[in-house]
């Protein structure tokens, strides 16, 4: 068989759609030809045990968009069942956690795909999980969907004889009219779609953020109304969206979407709690406005190796400590003294009650704690030891560190932003100096526990941890000893402890 004998056809009409849904179906069709080899394997495999097969949801979706990706979704009218046996006459990769829920996984040809029986499920109104019923039709399917740009399918068949994939559209909720407009609705009244599951509400957010696309009225408005309904997911479930929004495309305008909705009241209540603040350079409206523009100006001063979310985390969340430090002076000028300890604070509680990682909650609070350290320096006025602790108190975050507080530059003040720029600049030069002659990025004490056993005839035990930590403190003080000078210092040290 060869590949490039195969067809792929839309039979839609054209004629009957803005020139933006011909677009998008021109991208499908492209999209659908690149990933031709498998969407015809797997359509001649359902096809020879009589079933059918649709491409769904988002991968539909994301293929008009130019983005299809690895992890294809797919639905049909074979039982979980026959969908295992059709993928392991297949692939040796197949899984079948999702089983109850009709979903077989497998890695065929470097893709991963999830392929769920037709469904038709109900809700309690109390919870977010269904109750899981297989449906008989693509319709059924299609419209207990979350978005209608989520609704559209593309069924796959095959004509055996010229061994040509044949693709027929399918777009009963009007999907494709929204994605041509950009627009974000639900197949059903959105009061009843987001009854059945109320996680969808952060979804439209992320989808926000991660296409570009608006909220239709009646979703927003449905949104603020229901907000509260937010309570009924658990936490995790929470955490796992607000991350796929912080890594979308446009963080900041989802982000406005939770604080405007009500949402971010129950699920991250220190952001609209920045909109009471104002700023202390009276620069921006409020607190939250600036947290929004750092965001983006982070966002801006990412590297090659993708989206960052710890330092859009940070970036967000840095002058969270703000409204609980806001003092006014004798004339009126507003002062956050501290905002950054008290941020940190603040991030570590929020976090552990989204039940982050640990290792994540650690970095975006170190973030928040030191971003306001720079501004110590000065004109460069900091000794070699003041720098020293703030490459070590950074540790491996300085490059992130080095970012975030670029970006909290938003002054519109262009001779102040110039020369905050040109300080940080001293600063960066000021530690590639000395790490050329050390090396910060592992200052450790001169001495190491087994020699400072030896020297002071200690067992293991708490006293050698305070000998280490005044070695530690003596090398970030005075920069590398030679070792005789190192002893001496220590015995000094140790002679005064005794005394």
């Amino acid at each position: 068989m060869n590949p490039q004998e195969k067809e792929c056809s839309t039979p839609t009409r054209p004629s009957a759609h803005s020139p933006e849904a011909v677009g998008a179906l021109v991208t499908l069709d492209r999209a659908l030809r690149e990933a031709e080899d498998l969407l015809y394997s797997l359509a001649r495999a359902y096809q020879e045990r009589g079933e059918s097969l649709y491409l769904v949801g988002g991968s539909v979706r994301d293929a008009m968009l130019g983005r299809l990706g690895h992890d294809l979704d797919f639905t049909t009218s074979a039982r979980p069942e026959i969908s295992q046996e059709i993928l392991e006459s297949l692939t040796n990769s197949v899984w079948d956690t999702g089983i109850e829920f009709g979903t077989i996984s497998a890695e065929i040809q470097g893709q991963q795909v999830e392929i769920t029986t037709f469904r038709s499920d109900t809700y309690d109104g109390v919870s977010r999980n269904p109750e899981v019923r297989f449906g008989k039709t693509l319709e059924e399917d299609l419209v207990r969907r979350d978005f209608k740009v989520n609704a559209m399918a593309m069924e796959l068949a095959c004509d055996l004889e010229k061994e040509t994939l044949l693709g027929t559209f399918h777009d009963p909720m009007s999907g494709l009219r929204d994605l041509a407009a950009g627009l974000l609705d639900t197949p059903a009244a959105p009061e009843q779609s987001f009854d059945d599951d109320p996680l969808r509400m952060l979804r439209a957010a992320r989808f926000v953020s991660q296409l570009g696309f608006q909220l239709h009225p009646r979703v927003e408005k449905a949104m603020k109304d229901m907000a509260s309904q937010i309570q009924r997911i658990t936490v995790e479930r929470i955490q796992v969206e607000l991350d796929k929004l912080m890594l979308g495309k446009m963080p900041w305008v989802g982000i406005d979407i939770l604080v405007d909705t009500g949402l971010a009241d129950y699920v991250l209540p220190e952001l609209p709690a920045m909109r009471l603040a104002q700023d202390e350079h009276r620069q921006h409206k409020d607190v939250y406005a600036h947290s929004l523009q750092v965001l983006r100006q982070a966002i801006e001063r990412e590297g090659e190796d993708g989206p960052d979310l710890i330092l859009r985390w940070a970036a967000l969340l840095h002058d969270c400590g703000k409204p609980d430090t806001r003092a006014f002076g004798p004339k009126g000028q507003v002062t956050f003294h501290h905002h950054e300890v008290v941020g940190a604070k603040l991030v570590r509680k929020r976090l552990r009650a989204l039940k982050y990682p640990k290792h994540t909650i650690r970095d975006i609070s170190q973030l928040v704690y030191l971003h306001m350290r720079f501004h110590g320096f000065g004109e460069g006025q900091w000794t070699d030891s003041a720098v020293r602790r703030y490459v070590n108190d950074a540790g491996e975050l300085l490059p992130r560190l080095h970012r975030l507080v670029r970006a909290d530059c938003t002054t519109r003040n262009q001779r102040k932003a110039q020369r905050l720029q040109r300080t940080y600049d001293h600063l960066e030069e000021r530690i590639a100096e000395i790490a050329a002659k050390e090396d910060l990025a592992r200052v450790r004490p001169d001495l190491d526990g087994n020699e400072i056993m030896q020297i002071l005839g200690l067992k293991p035990g708490p006293e050698v941890g305070k000998a280490w930590a005044f070695m530690k403190e003596l090398r970030l003080e005075r920069g590398p000893l030679e070792k005789e000078e190192a002893i001496q210092a220590l015995r000094q040290w140790w002679e005064q402890q005794q005394a």
